[in-house]
């Protein structure tokens, strides 16, 4: 007896067609690519912006002059509540004498480097007259004073 099938083209004697290729998993890559490649932008344009040192609330002033961080300049922090930062080392009031040393070992090592100086606007003048004579005793040539522009 022959089994005939007129519809799916195969008879008895025969094994069916196979019609449906299998499915390769192919994963595409270019998006992926597409966002890094966004991102590393978004990286590279947005990191020299970021601030170095401690934050604090700078003083606003209406015109000053708007100097970049080429990363050279030896960033001085006065916080609110007194404590001064040089790089990740932290001196109060008593200890500024510790502070001048400290800066003139920098300042000895790479001569010539400029002292940027970040005081928080709610500091007392004492503070910051007291930081400044420090940073001067330590053989600086002068002090960069940091404000934020005023809106």
């Amino acid at each position: 007896m022959n089994l005939l099938r007129t519809h799916g083209g195969w008879t008895g004697r025969h094994k069916p067609r196979q019609t449906v290729n299998p499915v390769m998993p192919d994963v595409n890559v270019t998006p992926l690519i597409d966002v890094v490649l966004v991102l590393l932008i978004i990286f590279m344009v947005v990191t020299p912006m970021l601030a170095r040192g401690v934050a604090v609330d700078l003083p606003r002033t209406r015109f000053h002059e708007k100097k970049a961080d080429t990363g050279e300049q030896i960033i001085v922090a006065i916080r609110a509540d007194g404590k001064v930062f040089l790089d990740k080392q932290v001196f109060d009031a008593t200890s500024l004498d510790r502070f001048s040393a400290a800066l003139g070992e920098i300042l000895r090592r790479s001569p010539g480097r400029e002292v940027f100086v970040k005081g928080d606007y709610r500091i007392k003048y004492k503070t910051a007259r007291e930081v400044l004579e420090a940073i001067h005793r330590a053989g600086a040539a002068g002090a960069g004073l940091g404000t934020d522009e005023e809106k």
